[in-house]
């Protein structure tokens, strides 16, 4: 096709406009798809957000799935929500629960070796009542966050509240004692009465021989927890009855239910530097043994009785003369063959610093000890069995000096006997030293007894009931005699006599009328006293004229000498 010319610009009118180039548009997304896309960036951020703030899942193995359900138990850390249980099952082998919970953000460092959690429910233990606000809100899981810094996924749960939780001020020590006894997970303890920490854990030592029990003291009174410092048990009530009668004692009144503990120093020692965290102490049974001196030199010896040791036990006590030094260590059983009688051996271990206290002349405990002990044997030493309570029957070990004890024949250590003793001494192992004995108190009792019995039955109790009985007869008869005297009495002497006593009444009366100042025989009675008085004065001057002219009796009176 031949080229078409082009026309030339004169041919073109003069107002015709120019033509522009304007450039390709390109694709354009309409409006209405804006939102979606809006909403999809906000999802991929709420993704990335969900992603980035979630924390780590655990699992935690519970016994029990009471009160825990999937996506809606919360997991909380003091009252705070961490997390949320996603999903409740059943361990393979059945015994029990297992947990799948999902952590925040905030908790991820809750993951680690240490970390401890719990239901938290309503509760009764230990004397408190706790989780009594899950009555309306629920059960939650409780969190106890570990400082450790390697972390874990799959965690125990605990059965029972921790009684003390991570960060809270004080020191924990521990205590080993032979037996828990009434102590349970938070029992208090006290120092001077005042309640000041708990105990938080206890366990039976790999042995078995005894129990470890770990306390918590608070701040600031753990400071007064001292390297010296003595536990003891105050559970129940503690009762002594000495010279000045009947004592009780008690921490509170929560130990005669929960038990509990206390500690404190022995008095008269310097004060000691405070205990370390994890300080182990022993514990004691009681504030008596705990204070009292920890003998550090120990001596046994036996003794070997013929009699029923029954209220005897293992730890009871020996005292010398009155003083405690010593409690008994074992008991057995010797059979002799030769005489066919079966004794017991106690063996019995003494403090004898104890005695040195109170006496300079005692030398020190040593090699010289067996030597002392067979001078005192030799000088009436004995042991002897001896009631500690009438109530119970429980015995004790007495040693004191008898002069009127059977001798004994000094041999080697354990093999003491009585002179004349035809029995084999018993054989004890090693070189224990034995001491000689006496019966006890109950057994003279009971020979003396006896012995009262045998010669009761020695009186001849009928022949004297017989007496007795003519006795009796002879002294109804007297009896009936005196009645019948006392009917004849009343009836025929007393009127007689009453009269009697009105006669008597009357002559009274009539000496009394006889007597008065006014009466006849009273007037009578002062004329005839001045006749007579008058009398007297005329033979007063008779008798002066008499003296003086003894002649008148002869030739009577003259008349010069007349008035």
């Amino acid at each position: 096709m031949p080229d078409t010319p082009e026309p030339a610009d004169q041919d073109l009118p003069e107002d015709l406009p120019a033509a522009k180039a304007v450039p390709r548009r390109r694709w354009q997304l309409p409006l209405v798809w804006l939102v979606p896309g809006v909403a999809i960036l906000v999802g991929i951020w709420l993704a990335i957000q969900a992603f980035t703030g979630q924390g780590p899942t655990v699992t935690i193995v519970f016994q029990s799935g009471e009160g825990i359900e999937a996506n809606k138990t919360r997991i909380k850390y003091k009252d705070v929500d961490v997390g949320e249980v996603r999903k409740v099952e059943i361990s393979a082998d059945t015994k029990s629960v297992i947990v799948t919970a999902a952590l925040n953000k905030q908790a991820r460092d809750f993951a680690v070796e240490d970390t401890r959690f719990w239901v938290v429910k309503p509760r009764i233990a230990a004397g408190s009542v706790s989780g009594l606000g899950t009555l309306l809100s629920g059960a939650y899981i409780g969190v106890d966050a570990g400082k450790s810094t390697s972390s874990r996924s799959e965690f125990v749960g605990l059965e029972v509240p921790p009684i003390l939780t991570e960060g809270a001020p004080g020191k924990r020590f521990t205590l080993h004692a032979a037996t828990l006894g009434s102590l349970d997970y938070g029992s208090p303890v006290y120092f001077r009465k005042l309640p000041v920490g708990q105990v938080v854990a206890y366990d039976l030592d790999k042995d078995g021989n005894a129990t470890t029990v770990s306390i918590f003291v608070r701040a600031p009174y753990d400071e007064f927890v001292t390297t010296n410092s003595r536990f003891w048990a105050t559970s129940g009530l503690d009762f002594t009855v000495d010279a000045n009668g009947l004592r009780f004692n008690t921490e509170s009144l929560a130990t005669l239910v929960l038990g509990g503990l206390a500690f404190g120093a022995p008095a008269g020692q310097p004060k000691a530097a405070p205990a370390a965290p994890g300080w182990q102490f022993p514990l004691y049974d009681s504030e008596a043994v705990a204070m009292s001196d920890h003998d550090t030199t120990i001596e046994y010896y036996r003794l070997v009785f013929h009699q029923s040791v029954h209220g005897l036990t293992v730890g009871a006590p020996v005292e010398f003369r009155g003083l405690l030094f010593g409690e008994v260590s074992a008991i057995g059983i010797h059979y002799d063959e030769r005489t066919h009688r079966a004794d017991v051996p106690v063996d019995i271990k003494v403090y004898p610093e104890r005695l040195r206290k109170y006496s300079k002349t005692l030398p020190a405990p040593g090699s010289a000890s067996p030597e002392i002990v067979r001078g005192m044997i030799e000088g009436g030493m004995r042991g002897q069995l001896r009631t500690a309570n009438l109530l119970t029957g429980q015995l004790y070990v007495a040693l004191d000096f008898f002069p009127n004890a059977p001798g004994v024949a000094p041999q080697a250590p354990g093999k003491l006997r009585r002179k004349g003793e035809k029995s084999t001494p018993v054989e004890v192992a090693g070189d224990l030293q034995e001491i000689p004995t006496v019966d006890g108190s109950l057994n003279e009792l009971e020979a003396s007894l006896a012995n009262i019995a045998r010669k009761l039955d020695k009186i001849p109790f009928d022949e004297i009931g017989k007496d007795l009985h003519t006795a009796i007869r002879s002294l109804d008869a007297t009896l009936k005699n005196a009645d019948g005297l006392m009917r004849t009495l009343n009836q025929e002497v007393a009127p007689e006599f009453k009269r009697a006593v009105q006669e008597a009444r009357e002559t009274v009366s009539r000496a009394e009328r006889l007597l008065q100042q006014d009466s006849p025989l009273q007037v009578e009675m002062r004329d005839t006293l001045r006749e007579v008085g008058r009398s007297a004065q005329s033979l007063r001057t008779l008798t002066d004229y008499l003296d003086r002219h003894p002649e008148a009796l002869i030739r009577g009176r003259t008349p010069e000498d007349k008035p």
